[in-house]
């Protein structure tokens, strides 16, 4: 036995550097390792220990600037936090084609938020819906106290649906749908579920159970539209085998995963970027083909001069205020280079984005393959791991991409013969 226990009292309460001394007995660490984890950027141990709970360190991730993008007539520069390679340059491509049709034309819908509340042992469904719509003002009354803000923006809880569910319990779940603006909304969506619970029991004799936001929003949905023109991408073959690879997707979950996956790429790296929600955007991306009817997020076709149309119809539930995207001075300063002051354009810059990142990725299937668009940049990242500093990762990546031999191995023996050389 190592006498190792992650039973640790206490650990919250010690600061990163204490935490990060035990974690290193438990794991073995040598000094090399802890200075290391050490080290910040500009999101210091001290800020980022008041983020979350039981901080030793932090991660940072490479981000670049997608160009070219310009939407609804409007420039824009779009930072992206990713580790994956061609990701920020396919999207940057994909702009620079749709730019010379005009562009992305993107809409969005009214911030509306829905907040759940499972009332169980009701009953009757149709009196407890009786009772509920009949008392409809003082509930939503009720949850606008939670929110002076709001409601001095003529915005707030507007509506509530109620809805029967099939788990075992047979719930009545209360829908309140809350524009929330230009946050996110989770915690003041929360907070009205939270408000009103109490005073449901009271009305209906059910018993409140679950009194949370979700993270579905159909009632809050961005779209885009570009037109991407044959003689750019290809010619009329490399039109049709899009389509029939969008196609596929819409009608093969096993397909529609990766295709929807390509989407979020560039969606979440934006997301990462300015410290909004990524998880809730890819759950919310991935339930809701299940209202929409499609597999897929994009839909494209052919218009009458044979040039490739793309739409997308997205979920986006993002904030410009509140979180951490204002605490952390870099994600504020990512969102000002982004250029958007308010969730609505936010979210339509998102829709554009996934729209150019998902017809990237298509173009590359279809047009030729997508292992052969990565080569090039697999080759330099593998230079980088066994060590190649300068002209050494250009020279590597360069050969092992003419080989057609790109491994951990061969990057290793070119760097290898390329300094004996140099000696």
């Amino acid at each position: 036995m190592s006498g190792k226990t992650s039973e640790i009292s206490g650990f919250y309460k010690l600061t990163p550097e204490e935490r990060a001394q035990i974690v290193a007995r438990f794991a073995g660490l040598n000094e090399s390792d802890i200075a290391e984890i050490s080290k910040t950027g500009s999101l210091p141990l001290e800020l980022a220990d008041k983020l979350i709970e039981n901080v030793i360190s932090t991660v940072e991730l490479p981000v670049g600037i997608a160009v070219n993008f310009m939407i609804n007539g409007k420039d824009y520069l779009i930072p992206m936090a990713i580790e994956e390679a061609s990701v920020v340059a396919a999207c940057s491509n994909a702009a620079k084609i749709a730019r010379a049709s005009g562009g992305f034309q993107s809409t969005s819908s009214d911030p509306i938020m829905i907040g759940q509340v499972q009332l169980m042992g009701c009953g009757n469904f149709e009196k407890v819906k009786a009772v509920v719509e009949g008392h409809r003002d003082e509930i939503l009354d009720l949850a606008n106290s939670r929110s002076r803000t709001l409601s001095s923006m003529n915005a707030g809880a507007r509506d509530i649906v109620l809805r029967k569910i099939n788990d075992p319990e047979g719930s009545i779940v209360l829908h309140l749908k809350v524009d929330v603006r230009d946050a996110m909304g989770a915690n003041v969506v929360n907070s009205m579920c939270e408000a009103v619970a109490p005073f449901l029991e009271r009305i209906t004799g059910c018993r409140t159970n679950l009194r949370i936001l979700s993270n579905l929003t159909p009632d809050r949905v961005a779209r885009s539209r570009a037109k991407f023109r044959k003689d750019l991408i290809g010619g009329e073959e490399v039109v049709k085998r899009i389509i029939r690879s969008y196609e596929m997707a819409d009608a093969d979950p096993y397909r529609a995963a990766t295709h929807n996956k390509g989407i979020m790429n560039g969606v979440d790296a934006v997301i990462l970027a300015t410290m909004n929600d990524w998880r809730s955007a890819e759950a919310n991306a991935h339930t809701y083909h299940n209202l929409s009817g499609h597999l897929s997020l994009t839909r494209y076709s052919e218009d009458e001069n044979g040039d490739l149309v793309g739409e997308i119809e997205i979920p986006v539930a993002v904030g410009t205020v509140g979180g951490s995207t204002n605490t952390v001075k870099k994600a504020a300063i990512f969102r000002k280079i982004l250029g958007v002051n308010s969730s609505s354009k936010f979210a339509q810059v998102l829709a554009a984005v996934g729209l150019a990142q998902n017809f990237a990725a298509l173009r590359a299937l279809s047009a030729e393959g997508i292992q052969k668009g990565h080569m090039g940049l697999h080759a330099r990242s593998l230079a980088v791991s066994v060590g190649a500093k300068g002209s050494e990762i250009d020279h590597i990546s360069e050969i092992m991409v003419k080989e057609g031999n790109i491994s951990m191995a061969r990057a290793r023996d070119l760097l290898e013969s390329i300094r004996q050389s140099n000696s």
